[in-house]
């Protein structure tokens, strides 16, 4: 495209931005809108994806002995655990040290366990894996082994709250894409709509620009670099919102529900994120405008 065209493509479209400011605006708005429940859903799984991470970093087996254990037999249990290529290090918490932890979880509601015997918890061994083994398969694996040896009464690991939050994981991926594609079809219409405004506004100059020859590109490109305005404008508003929210989230929701053990493990989105939202603004402003205009060009 020369020059001239490439000036007179600019001409018209800031023309159009202050002619038609308040449709260019709504339509910007309606993609931001769309653009932020999406970007939500990515922002709960950049975090759900953490909580996992965080989780399965912990990941620990907690080997509850029976009372009557000597101390061979639990040195024998010591050796023959941490020999298992899967065990990064066994620790045995004794029945005073897992009553002392028991008062310190309960806080100022340790008063209830007055008149209970210190040694009514058994002793246990906190069993912590190798990274390569922190997963549901190893850890089941593993836990049976230990079950089956000699002085061990009970065996347990987090696996139900593993699974659970990988199929929350898993479910916000789908609800994603699946309730995305609904609001990207809809915000398609609603471009398709601002385009067809745009068009009428302009129907005599645009037919007589078909008419001394001008080229299909020249007459559509106003119309696509508007759409793409509207795109990137309503994704970086999306953004503004999410960060917003995300700021408010950090400091309100951990200390309200204790789901993260500090603030500061929460995560806004990462570079691929946001460069994911400012794409689909990009594409849902070309997208709409290029579908709009393929249609009201043919019937003219």
């Amino acid at each position: 495209m020369k020059f001239a065209q490439l000036a007179f493509v600019f001409r018209r479209v800031l023309k159009s931005l202050r002619e038609l400011l308040w449709t260019h605006a709504l339509t910007s708005g309606t993609m931001a809108m769309t653009l932020f429940i999406f970007g939500g859903f990515l922002l709960i799984q950049e975090n759900l994806h953490g909580m996992l991470r965080g989780w399965g970093s912990q990941i620990q087996i907690f080997a509850y002995l029976e009372n009557n254990v000597s101390q061979a037999d639990l040195q024998s249990l010591l050796e023959q655990i941490r020999s298992y290529p899967e065990v990064e290090g066994v620790r045995f918490v004794s029945k005073a040290e897992a009553w002392e932890n028991f008062k310190k979880t309960l806080g100022s509601q340790s008063g209830i366990l007055e008149g209970l015997p210190p040694d009514i918890l058994p002793s246990s061994l906190e069993i912590a894996l190798k990274k390569p083994h922190r997963h549901r398969v190893s850890v089941t694996s593993l836990s049976q082994r230990i079950r089956g040896m000699k002085g061990i009464s009970e065996v347990e690991y987090p696996e139900e709250w593993i699974e659970k939050l990988s199929l929350l994981v898993l479910g916000v991926q789908w609800a994603k894409w699946i309730l995305g594609g609904f609001l990207f079809v809809a915000t398609l219409l609603i471009v398709g709509s601002t385009v067809k405004l745009a068009i009428l506004a302009r129907k005599d100059e645009i037919e007589i620009m078909q008419l001394v020859g001008a080229p299909a590109g020249l007459i559509k490109a106003p119309f696509v670099l508007e759409g793409m305005i509207q795109g990137i404008v309503g994704a970086s508003l999306s953004l503004l919102f999410l960060w917003l929210l995300f700021l408010f989230l950090r400091y309100h929701l951990p200390s309200s529900l204790g789901i993260f053990p500090s603030r500061d493990q929460l995560q806004f989105l990462d570079s691929g994120g946001i460069s994911l939202l400012i794409f689909l603004g990009w594409m849902l402003g070309a997208s709409g405008s290029l579908f709009s205009l393929r249609r009201f060009l043919k019937t003219w």
